[in-house]
């Protein structure tokens, strides 16, 4: 378990290097998002990833592992957005941001170990398609939570969803970064 953990930070420092190099380009333009919008922006990327599976051909030069890095940055937005709510201007807390990123990105973490410790890294035998599908999976659960004001009977709330698609991400990533 020790190299999941160790693949597992390595990956959230590469798509924490890309949230912040784009938060350079952009600032924190996205704070403006509603969870909605975060959800649908990755619908898209899952939606996309799936299509590149599906049809083994892409005609956008990007291939399935920036989506899943996007998955993964869209989703810790998603759960600061949970916690912070929307801006209806934009912010210029960057390092505030920042430490929110890395608080729910170590959440994920922890949240993989124990799921890892009672499934027994059962993911290493999965297909990263199967992680696409899951994720999409979510999405739709989600949209539906959303649809019903964030209420559910039974089941988990739209945050453990976001989890969710943060670690099948992780996973995939992991998968095409270290074989």
């Amino acid at each position: 378990m020790a190299d999941t953990n160790i693949q597992f930070n390595k990956i959230i420092e590469l798509c924490r290097e890309i949230f912040v190099t784009k938060m350079k380009d952009y600032g924190t333009a996205w704070r403006v998002l509603r969870t909605s919008s975060l959800t649908d922006q990755i619908f898209i990327k899952a939606q996309r990833i799936r299509s590149i599976e599906t049809k083994e051909e892409m005609k956008v030069d990007e291939g399935s592992r920036s989506e899943f890095i996007g998955i993964v940055n869209y989703a810790l937005m998603a759960l600061i957005q949970l916690e912070l709510g929307y801006s209806q201007e934009i912010d210029k807390q960057e390092a505030t941001v920042l430490d929110y990123y890395n608080k729910y990105a170590n959440e994920a973490l922890e949240l993989m170990k124990r799921k890892n410790h009672d499934y027994d890294e059962a993911w290493r035998s999965m297909r990263i398609s199967s992680y696409t599908d899951l994720i999409l999976m979510k999405l739709y659960r989600t949209k539906q939570i959303e649809d019903n004001s964030g209420k559910t009977l039974i089941s988990e709330g739209i945050d453990a969803n976001y989890f969710d698609m943060i670690n099948y991400a992780v996973f995939a990533l992991i998968k095409l970064e270290f074989g």
